[in-house]
C-alpha cells in the first residue's frame, strides 16, 4: 500500500470539503487513489445526508453578494438544526461559496442549484452532502435568488440576526453610490412589511375574490350604492397592505414606496423584482 502523505490528505480535503480523518480513512481504503477516495466520500456523505433528512431545520444563515457596479446580485439561505453549527467556519465557508456560485450561475431555484457543477468538484448537492457528513446535522439550501439589472441596480440587505433579508432589482438611472441608501431602505421595508406583490395585477386573483366575499358578507343589508363605496374603499386598503408600491414608506408613512423611490432615484424608477428571505419563525 502506498504511503498516505499529508499533501494527499490536503488535496482530498480541498476537493471534498471533508475532515482530515475522514480523508485519511478514505485514502487508505482506496490505496491512495485520490479520485476513488473522493467517490467514497461522496457516497458516505449521501448516506449521512439521507439519515439526517427530515430532521427539523429551524436555524441557519443568510448571505448576499452584489457586484461592484451594482448591476447583479444574489442572496442565499441555508437552514440547519442548531445555531452552533450555523456559526462554524465550515458552514460559513460553504455559505460564502454558495453565494458566489449563485451570483455566477444564476440558478432559478434551490433544486436547479443543487444539480449544478460545484467549483471544487462534483455538484452542489455533493458538496452539501459532504458538509452534512462533516457537521452531523441536517442542512438544507432553503432559498436562492440572483438578479441582473443591466439598466438599473440590484441591492441587498441582511438583518443583524442573519435570518431575514431582502434582494431587489430596480430600474433606475442612478449609479450604485447614489442609489445605495434608498435601496437599502427599500430592502429593510420589505423585511419589515413583507409585501405580497409589486403591483395589483400580481396579486393572486383568488385572494382578491376571497377578500371581496368577506367584505360583501359584512355589507349585507346596506343600500347598493353604499355597498359599492365601501367595497371600493376596503379594496384600496387591502391593496395598500399587500402591494409594495402602494404600502406606506418605512421612512415616511405619509408617502408610498412608489413615490419614495421616484423622489430618491428619479423619474422612471421602477421596482422590477424583489425577494424576501426568512429562516425559522
Amino acid at each position: 500500500m502506498p504511503e498516505i502523505t499529508a499533501s494527499m490528505v490536503r488535496e482530498l480535503r480541498e476537493k471534498a470539503g471533508a475532515g482530515m480523518m475522514e480523508c485519511k480513512k478514505a485514502l487508505t481504503a482506496a490505496d491512495g487513489n485520490i479520485e476513488a477516495a473522493f467517490d467514497e466520500l461522496r457516497k458516505s456523505g449521501l448516506k449521512t445526508a439521507a439519515k439526517k433528512a427530515g430532521r427539523s431545520t429551524s436555524d441557519g444563515r443568510l448571505m448576499a453578494s452584489v457586484s461592484e457596479d451594482g448591476h447583479s446580485g444574489a442572496m442565499v439561505s441555508i437552514a440547519c438544526e442548531t445555531d452552533f453549527v450555523a456559526k462554524t467556519p465550515d458552514f460559513d465557508g460553504f455559505l460564502n461559496d454558495l453565494c458566489a456560485h449563485v451570483l455566477a450561475n444564476t440558478p432559478a431555484d434551490a433544486e436547479e442549484c443543487l444539480a449544478q457543477d460545484w467549483t471544487h468538484g462534483g455538484t452542489v448537492a455533493d458538496a452539501l452532502a459532504a458538509l452534512i457528513g462533516k457537521l452531523g446535522e441536517n442542512i438544507l439550501i432553503d432559498g436562492v435568488q440572483a438578479y441582473a439589472a443591466p439598466s438599473g441596480q440590484v441591492a441587498a440587505y441582511v438583518h443583524h440576526d442573519q435570518k431575514k433579508g431582502a434582494l431587489v432589482n430596480v430600474e433606475t438611472g442612478s449609479d450604485k453610490a447614489a442609489a445605495s441608501d434608498c435601496l437599502r431602505d427599500l430592502c429593510m421595508h420589505i423585511v419589515v412589511f413583507n409585501p405580497d406583490a409589486i403591483d395589483r395585477d400580481a396579486v393572486d386573483n383568488e385572494t382578491v375574490e376571497r377578500e371581496k366575499a368577506i367584505i360583501r358578507e359584512n355589507l349585507a343589508g346596506k343600500p347598493e350604492e353604499i355597498q359599492e363605496k365601501i367595497m371600493s374603499g376596503q379594496l384600496e386598503k387591502f391593496f395598500a397592505q399587500r402591494v409594495i408600491t402602494e404600502q406606506p414608506w418605512i421612512k415616511d408613512d405619509k408617502s408610498t414606496v412608489g413615490k419614495a423611490l421616484t423622489a430618491g432615484l428619479g423619474d422612471g424608477t421602477r421596482l422590477s423584482a424583489f425577494r424576501r428571505f426568512q429562516l425559522g419563525n
